[in-house]
C-alpha cells in the first residue's frame, strides 16, 4: 500500500492533527449533549469511519489479532473510553483551556505507571520535571486563585480531568503490548468497544436536536479518525524533539478558542502553570538535564 501524499509533509500533517485536536473542547460544548451520549456517537461515528479506512488501507483483516492480545486491545479500549468521558465532563465543569492544559500531564502519568508497575529506572532529571509539571498543574487549575469560579464544581472538574489523563496513560501503557499492530486497527477496537460499553448509559432512544448531530460526526469523523490517520503516519517520521514540541499545538489552540469564543482568557496564575507543563513535558522528552553543581577546589 502507497504512502499518503501527507506523509511527505509529516511536520506539516501533525500540526494539522494538532490544530483540529484542540478544537475538540468547542466541538463538545457546541453539542450540548451529555458527556457519555457524545463519547458514545464519537465512538460509533469513529469506528465507521475507521472501519472503513483500514478495510481500504489493507489493514484489515488483521491476522496478527490473537485472542490475548484482544483482551489487551478490550481493556486499553475501556481505559480510553473512560478517559475520553471524564475529559469531555471536564470541560463544563471548568473551561476548555483549563482542561485541556491538565490533561496534558498524561505522559508524566505513563512514567509513574512504569516506575511503580514495571519497575523502570526513572532519573532524578525526570523527577525534578515531573515535580514542575505538577506544580504547573496546581496553577493552571485556577483553584489557587480567589475567584467566584473556584466552586466545588470546578474542583470536581479538576479531578475528572485528572481521572482522565491516568486513564489515556494506562491505555498507552496497555498500548504498547500490543507490538507492531497498526494503530489505526487500535484506536477502531477502542470505538467498538466504547459502543458496547455507552450503549446501555447513552440515552439511544432518546431525541438529539438537529444541530447537535454535525459536531457529532465531526468528532467521530475529524477528530477520531482524521486527526488519528495524521499523527500516525507523520510519527514515524519525526524526531522525538519535533513531535514535542509540535503537540503544543493542541493546548495553544484550546486556549485561544476558549478566549476568543467563549471569553475565558487565562489568569496570570494558569499561564504560568501552563508554561511549566509546557517546560516540564520538553524537559522530559528532550532529555534535558539539570547542570551539575560545580564543587569548588579546597
Amino acid at each position: 500500500m502507497k504512502d499518503l501524499p501527507t506523509s511527505r509533509f509529516p511536520a506539516a500533517s501533525l500540526a494539522f492533527a494538532m490544530t483540529i485536536a484542540g478544537t475538540v473542547g468547542a466541538f463538545v460544548t457546541e453539542a450540548g449533549l451529555h458527556p457519555v451520549t457524545i463519547v458514545f456517537w464519537r465512538c460509533v461515528f469513529g469506528a465507521m469511519f475507521l472501519g472503513a479506512w483500514c478495510l481500504l488501507r489493507g489493514y484489515l483483516p488483521d491476522r496478527t489479532l490473537s485472542p490475548s492480545r484482544l483482551a489487551l486491545a478490550a481493556l486499553g479500549g475501556a481505559c480510553m473510553v473512560l478517559s475520553w468521558t471524564a475529559f469531555f465532563a471536564g470541560f463544563a465543569m471548568t473551561s476548555i483551556a483549563t482542561t485541556t492544559i491538565v490533561y496534558h500531564v498524561q505522559p508524566f502519568f505513563v512514567v509513574i505507571i512504569g516506575v511503580v508497575f514495571l519497575k523502570e529506572r526513572i532519573a532524578l532529571d525526570q523527577i525534578l520535571w515531573m515535580l514542575g509539571a505538577f506544580l504547573g498543574v496546581v496553577l493552571a487549575s485556577g483553584l489557587v486563585v480567589s475567584h467566584t469560579q473556584a466552586s466545588a464544581a470546578w474542583a470536581l472538574g479538576i479531578a475528572l480531568t485528572l481521572v482522565a489523563a491516568l486513564l489515556y496513560a494506562v491505555a498507552t501503557i496497555l498500548a504498547k503490548g500490543l507490538g507492531q499492530q497498526r494503530a489505526e486497527v487500535t484506536v477502531l477496537c477502542q470505538t467498538i468497544v466504547g459502543i458496547v460499553m455507552l450503549a446501555p448509559f447513552a440515552g439511544i432512544g432518546e431525541p438529539i436536536p438537529a444541530h447537535s448531530w454535525g459536531w457529532l460526526v465531526s468528532i467521530g469523523v475529524l477528530h477520531t479518525g482524521i486527526a488519528y490517520v495524521l499523527m500516525n503516519s507523520a510519527f514515524p517520521r519525526l524526531t522525538t524533539p519535533v513531535i514535542g514540541i509540535i503537540t503544543f499545538i493542541y493546548p495553544v489552540v484550546a486556549i485561544i478558542i476558549d478566549w476568543a469564543i467563549y471569553g475565558h482568557p487565562l489568569g496570570p496564575a494558569q499561564a504560568a502553570g501552563m508554561a511549566l507543563i509546557a517546560l516540564a513535558t520538553l524537559g522530559v522528552r528532550l532529555g534535558w538535564r539539570f547542570p551539575p553543581r560545580r564543587v569548588s577546589a579546597a
